[in-house]
Formats: structure tokens, C-alpha cells, sequence
């Protein structure tokens, strides 16, 4: 069976029509097929992306392009509803990383969406063109069925979270708070469907994520001629220090997310793994259960407490002369109760030196995790149930940030619930060869519609 034919038999069974399943792709193509890389900005797919949903019938004053600059602006849409209680907001990024020609494999071009073999071949395929697609989809399917919603359904598709100097929900939250003002968010970006092996194994609903904050470490000594080494030298007083980070670990602090996601994982494992997952689940949970979790799996160490680790080093100036200067650089990522301050003093005392001076080179804003509620909670895991029966709904916090970090902070929460199930070994995002299945972008195309009509009737 071609590819088309694979992903009509899918839209048939999900109860989509071809038609619906051919705009998906086609907004896909377009939006793979146009750079929005950081240099390039994402001013054109929003633009293209307006016109769309105007020759859909949305109002032009429910569509708005607006951004900094040409090249950086962002599309804000909203699907009008009867006025019962706040919007919902949808939220993803139009920005990818760079991609080179020949770093991909033969007859692959990043910025072509190439279909192969059952996958869809191009640069933002994972992260986030297809979520993008399949938002701007919904939107149409919804307008064509005349659908109503009780509260209005607002998306937005935003540039610069890959990087860059105008970062869209930023800007949308300082200057056009209005468009995009939310009872909450579902956020693309972020949770999901995971396969393993091909087979459905998950599916992660996202309520936290942790703050990236990094530091400079630095020691300073006299220097002179090597032939003439003395005790003070600022290599050695810098290794020592780090290796007094490596040793330390920040405690442990479990949420209502990070108990929930053990205690649910818990029933698809399988003798002491399952039973230690259900020891850390239960508040305050049990310190060697939590050790050795900690020790099987970077993620799981990851989730449960601040993680600070070096990652880069600098020093000396010449090979035939004493080191003046040692620098380290030292990344945090912070768990979203955790603070600046905590963090910056158990490292002063961590590292227990006053020659090695520290120095944030960022700010850290934590946020606190979303509540668990009915209203999110209720109709993720009835549709998964219904899409793809047997597989488990688990509350996650991501070790990793996006730009539902901007979001929480301003105080609304948000969701990460995207529709498309992807490969967690290897992870193409921003690779070689990025990729995802016809039939799991299909697939998540309808998970998207079916989630924005059950949040925006509040049912």
C-alpha cells in the first residue's frame, strides 16, 4: 500500500475526510519548504499561514500578524465561541534550527518534505512544523463544520524558541497580552505519544519543566614560567572544585507531577523497578528507592531533583607558562521550586573554595508546575483511549525547557499535549534525517482536532 492510499485508510478509520487529510500535509509541505531559520525569521509562514485560515472564512480581525520586525512576527488566530469562561490557547513555534544540505543523507534536502518508506522527511517534522500544520488544520476543519465553541480557541504560532533576539510568546506576552490571554495552554512543544521499537508505549501529558540557568566559574593566580611551578596554580584549584561538584547531588523533591508520572510508569514495569517506582510515588517517598532510580536512568535523576554539571573548560594562555586564568562553565537545570539564590549558594558551599569566584550568566525564572485538572486531564486520556486503546496517559516534568516556561510564569498554566507519537531512541529533533511517520502525523493531526473541540466546549 503507497503512502497515500496508508494515510486515507487512516483519516477513514479515524473518521477524517481525504480532504482534511490533504490540507494537513499540504500546510506541512509549505511550512518545511520555507525557511524559518533564525536568520530568516518566521514572518512569511505566518503570513502564508493567515492567508489560509482568511481563505478558510476566519475574520481578518481574528487573525493577526505581529511581531517586532517584518521577518519576526507571529500569527495569532482565534475561532470565535459563545463567551462561556476564558479562551483556551494552542500553542507552537514556526522557527527550526539550521539544517545543512550535505549533512543529510542522499536524496534527502532538510528544507524539502521528502516521503519515504512510511516517513515525512524534513527540517521541523518533529520539532514543531507538524504540530503547526495540524493546529492550522483544526482550525480550518472546525470553521468548515460550523462548529461553535463555548469559550474561543485562540492559536499561536511564534518564532524565535530556537533562539534569537524576539522570541514570539515573549513578545506576545509584553506588548499583545490581549490576543493570547488563556485559562490555559496546550502547548505542542512539549509531552506526547512515545514509541519504543515502533510500538506505542506512552503517552505524556506535560504539566512542569525546569529552568535553564548557567554559571561561570573562575580562578585567578600569578602565573610565571612553567620551569618554575609552585603550589598556587589555577588549574589545579579549579579541578578540585569541580570534582567536588561531581560528587554532590542536590536533594531529591518529588511534585504532584513527578509522583503521578512514577506511580503510573510503575504498572508497565516490572519487579524492583516497579516497586521502587512505587516507593518514590508515595509523598515524601523513599530515599534508597529514590537513589537507585537515580542511578538506573538519567531522565529519571533528572525529574527529581536540580542537576548542575560542567560542561566547559578554559585555561593557561601558553604551553611553556603558568595558568593566570582557569575558567569552567557550569549548566543548572532547575526544578521548577527551586530558586537562583538556592541554587547559587549551595554551589558557593559545594565547591568550597573562595579563590573560585561564581558567577550566574543568566537568570533563572522557575515556574511551578500546572495543576493536574479535570478539564485537561479528563479529555487527553479519553481520547488517547479512544485513538489508541491500552496505552497509558503519564503526567511528566521535562528536564528541558520550551516556551511554555514564558507562559506558566505569566500565570497561566499550560499543557503539553501534542498529537504525533515519536521514536525516544534515536530522537531526530534538530538532526540528521529529521523525521516522522505518515501515518503518526495523521494520526496526531486528528488528536489535535479532536482535543481542540472537547477543551474549547469544556467537555
Amino acid at each position: 500500500m503507497g503512502g497515500q492510499a496508508r494515510a486515507l485508510a487512516v483519516m477513514l478509520l479515524l473518521g477524517a475526510s481525504s480532504a482534511h487529510q490533504r490540507l494537513a500535509l499540504d500546510v506541512l509541505r509549505e511550512l518545511v519548504e520555507t525557511d524559518t531559520t533564525q536568520r530568516s525569521g518566521s514572518g512569511k509562514a505566518a503570513e502564508a499561514l493567515a492567508a489560509r485560515l482568511a481563505a478558510a472564512g476566519f475574520d481578518p480581525g481574528d487573525l493577526h500578524v505581529v511581531g517586532p520586525r517584518p521577518e519576526k512576527r507571529n500569527l495569532v488566530a482565534r475561532l470565535r465561541g459563545h463567551g462561556r469562561g476564558k479562551p483556551v490557547l494552542f500553542l507552537a513555534h514556526l522557527d527550526v534550527v539550521e539544517a545543512r544540505r550535505e549533512d543529510w543523507s542522499e536524496g534527502l534536502d532538510p528544507f524539502r518534505l521528502t516521503e519515504r518508506d512510511g516517513f515525512l522527511y524534513g527540517r521541523g517534522t518533529v520539532d514543531v512544523k507538524d504540530e503547526a500544520a495540524a493546529l492550522v488544520a483544526a482550525l480550518v476543519r472546525l470553521r468548515q463544520e460550523g462548529f461553535t465553541p463555548a469559550r474561543d480557541v485562540i492559536v499561536a504560532l511564534t518564532d524565535d524558541e530556537e533562539g534569537g533576539d524576539a522570541n514570539g510568546v515573549l513578545w506576545l506576552l509584553e506588548n499583545r497580552r490581549d490576543l493570547i490571554d488563556a485559562a490555559f495552554c496546550i502547548n505542542t512543544d512539549a509531552g506526547g505519544g512515545q514509541l519504543e521499537g515502533g510500538r506505542r508505549v506512552r503517552y505524556t501529558l506535560q504539566t512542569g519543566e525546569k529552568v535553564f540557568l548557567t554559571f561561570r566559574l573562575e580562578v585567578k593566580s600569578p602565573g610565571g614560567h612553567s620551569s618554575l611551578p609552585g603550589k598556587d596554580n589555577a588549574i589545579y584549584r579549579l579541578a578540585d572544585a569541580l570534582v567536588r561538584l561531581a560528587r554532590f547531588e542536590f536533594p531529591a523533591r518529588l511534585n504532584e507531577t513527578t509522583r503521578a508520572f512514577f506511580g503510573r510508569m510503575a504498572d508497565s514495569e516490572t519487579g524492583p523497578t516497579a516497586a521502587d517506582m512505587r516507593a518514590v510515588a508515595k509523598a515524601p517517598g523513599d530515599t534508597e528507592a529514590v537513589a537507585r532510580l537515580s542511578a538506573a536512568s538519567p531522565f529519571y535523576n533528572g525529574i527529581m531533583r536540580t542537576t548542575c554539571v560542567a560542561t566547559m573548560l578554559e585555561a593557561g594562555h601558553a604551553p611553556n607558562a603558568l595558568p593566570q586564568t582557569a575558567r569552567a562553565t557550569v549548566n543548572c537545570r532547575l526544578l521548577p521550586e527551586d530558586t537562583q539564590a538556592n541554587v547559587e549558594s549551595t554551589l558557593k558551599r559545594v565547591l568550597a573554595d573562595p579563590q573560585v569566584t561564581l558567577t550566574a550568566l543568566d537568570e533563572a525564572r522557575p515556574a511551578a508546575s500546572s495543576p493536574l485538572v479535570p478539564e485537561v486531564l479528563g479529555p487527553v486520556e479519553r481520547i488517547v483511549g479512544e485513538m489508541w486503546p491500552g496505552v497509558p496517559v503519564v503526567p511528566v516534568m521535562d528536564p528541558w525547557s520550551s516556551d511554555g516556561l514564558h507562559v506558566r510564569q505569566a500565570g497561566i498554566p499550560v499543557y503539553g499535549a501534542p498529537g504525533v507519537f515519536y521514536e525516544v531512541d534515536p530522537v531526530r529533533s534538530h538532526g540528521k534525517d529529521e523525521r516522522i511517520g505518515v501515518q503518526a502525523f495523521h494520526e496526531g493531526v486528528e488528536f489535535v482536532y479532536r482535543l481542540m473541540k472537547a477543551t474549547g466546549s469544556g467537555r
